[in-house]
């Protein structure tokens, strides 16, 4: 397929990333065999402890720092071996029992070649991920997947653009097909990433974002749902917890609330909560993550969640404003 010819530079750009989209989508229609035998041995490797060494040379060796990142920050130990470092004392990083994943399109680059036979005396499996099932690392390899593309997006097809694309995403889905073999959780990757943005979004919990104290508005089923009103605009809040006699949760009181209560031509001074709140509300626990407070947002289209105790004691409330800035990771239902 040759990139048609257009005009305009977002015209360009769309035929360059199409070409991109087609040729992974011809990948994976057409999965290599070796992909599950790949699997069970890195996962088999890792169960063993031993660990992942990855190899590539030119942008192939760019590709495999970024997979060898991968692998590791997923729950599988890699690392990144230099072709030409390797004869010059780098070959100590290999043990028995670890496994290599080999990285070149043409599977004859002769750096990557040419180490096959030092990774040999350690007694690592290889893998090689290759255009070419014929290639001479191909056949040297214990497994071989095939990443053929029918032509690269660059104009000339020389630049390795597209097989640069197609060969990291094999190994990602590696990494993660690995990562599920091996039982990695959510939790485990929260321990890995307790930095950044994923580490709030792994570790927080719902007692680190819930307002608190002074922030926390509460009433008492008799009070007025004036004075629900007034302490909704002190915490600027869009909802009140609603007390029992002996402080125990039995309601939410919240704008939604107050406009349904306008609608009935009531006195606010005079009406009473108990007799318009709404009952039972949904809340969660302080030692939840804070990802699930967003889940359950999301799925009962609600704004304000209060924050009990198995008691039934009012702790905190999250308001959905106070979170939009953070990024959660939600597993499907």
């Amino acid at each position: 397929m040759n990139t048609p010819k257009a005009t305009s530079i977002p015209e360009r750009a769309r035929a360059y990333l199409r070409t991109d989209i087609e040729q992974l989508t011809r990948v994976a229609d057409e999965l290599d065999p070796a992909f599950e035998a790949a699997v069970h041995l890195l996962a088999e490797t890792l169960r063993g402890n031993g660990k992942l060494v990855l190899a590539g040379i030119g942008k192939s060796y760019h590709l495999a720092a970024k997979a060898a990142a991968t692998f590791t920050s997923t729950g599988s130990p890699a690392v990144l071996l230099h072709p030409a470092e390797a004869p010059h004392g780098d070959l100590g990083i290999l043990r028995d029992g670890d496994a290599a994943i080999l990285l070149s399109y043409s599977g004859e680059s002769r750096e990557v070649v040419n180490l096959v036979p030092f990774i040999r005396r350690a007694n690592v499996r290889i893998i090689a991920i290759t255009g070419s099932p014929e290639s001479r690392l191909a056949r040297l390899a214990d497994h071989s997947i095939r990443v053929n593309i029918e032509r690269e997006a660059c104009p000339f097809n020389l630049a390795p653009t597209t097989s640069s694309l197609v060969t990291l995403a094999v190994c990602d889905t590696l990494a993660m097909l690995v990562q599920e073999e091996l039982g990695f959780t959510r939790e485990a990757y929260g321990r890995l990433h307790p930095g950044g943005a994923i580490g709030d979004n792994l570790s927080l919990r719902v007692s680190d974002i819930m307002r608190e104290g002074e922030r926390l508005p509460h009433c008492r089923e008799h009070d007025s749902v004036q004075a629900a009103v007034l302490v909704m605009t002190r915490c600027k809040s869009g909802a009140v917890g609603i007390l029992d006699a002996q402080g125990n949760v039995t309601g939410i009181y919240t704008d939604g609330d107050l406009r349904r209560t306008l609608t009935q031509s009531v006195d606010l001074h005079t009406a009473l909560l108990s007799e318009h709140m709404t009952r039972n509300p949904i809340s969660i626990s302080p030692d939840a993550h804070a990802a699930d407070a967003l889940k359950i947002f999301s799925r009962h289209n609600i704004d304000d969640l209060l924050v009990i105790t198995p008691e039934r004691k009012l702790v905190g409330m999250v308001d959905l404003q106070d979170i939009p800035k953070l990024k959660f990771f939600q597993e499907e239902s």
